[in-house]
Order: structure tokens, then C-alpha cells, then sequence
């Protein structure tokens, strides 16, 4: 065959670069960690919910207590810049990893604590409780 005068461009990609917010970001990457606990992933499941990412631009910081988490997260961080990428809807997504040897990890919550977060974030919850006569067990 004789190649014709003609040149094939291929059209480049476009990646997406829509805003978002923290708030957002922290949703899907506590939904990513919950899918890996589904799947029988617990200990990454536990690595990714050890401390809150931080969101700067489009950079997400997170601390992890020591070295070994850190490689373990490491191991799996291109499944996670995958999937915040995508629901993000925004490809200049990083993940830098610090490792902090003073952070505690989470304890767990109590209900008082649940009560005392959800009423951080939203005063209502307080107007709600006492407007149907709902009671926590404290």
C-alpha cells in the first residue's frame, strides 16, 4: 500500500480540572477506604481513616504515624488518586505522604462525641432533638 500524503493528528485529551472542596474530597476518600474495608482490605481500610487529609489547592497532605503505614499507603495510592480523580472530576489531584510519629490515631467515638461533632456542624441538630423530645443514651 502506498501511505497517502495525509497526516493523522491524534487528538490530545482533555483531563478534567473542575473544583472542589475538602469537604468533598474527604467524602470520597472515606467511601474508597469503606469499599477496601468491604472487600476484606481492613488494614489499608484502617490506614486511610487514621488521621483527616488536608486539602491545599489541589495537593492532598496526609499523616500517617510511621514509616511502615506509609510504604503500605503507598502501595496502594494509585487506586486512590484513581478514584478521588474520577468522582473529583479533576486530574491535577497529588497525595503528599508525612509521616508525623506524635499523631495519635483516631479513638473511637462515643455517643456524646457523635452528638457533640454533628452539633459542630450543624447547630440545628440541637433544635432537633429538643423540638421531638429525642434523647441520646449518655
Amino acid at each position: 500500500m502506498e501511505a497517502s500524503g495525509k497526516t493523522y493528528v491524534k487528538p490530545t485529551s482533555v483531563l478534567l480540572t473542575e473544583e472542589f472542596n475538602e469537604t468533598d474530597m474527604r467524602l470520597h476518600w472515606n467511601k474508597y477506604a469503606e469499599r477496601l474495608g468491604q472487600k476484606g482490605f481492613k488494614i489499608m481500610e484502617s490506614i486511610l481513616l487514621i488521621s483527616d487529609p488536608v486539602l491545599k489547592g489541589t495537593t492532598i497532605y496526609y499523616e500517617l504515624p510511621n514509616e511502615g503505614s506509609k510504604l503500605d499507603f503507598e502501595g496502594q495510592i494509585n487506586g486512590l488518586l484513581g478514584h478521588l480523580k474520577g468522582h473529583l472530576h479533576n486530574h491535577d489531584i497529588t497525595i503528599e505522604v508525612v509521616v508525623n510519629e506524635e499523631i495519635k490515631t483516631q479513638r473511637a467515638l462515643n455517643d456524646q462525641d457523635r452528638y457533640n461533632r454533628f452539633l459542630e456542624i450543624n447547630p440545628n441538630i440541637e433544635l432537633l432533638r429538643s423540638t421531638f423530645g429525642l434523647d441520646i443514651n449518655l
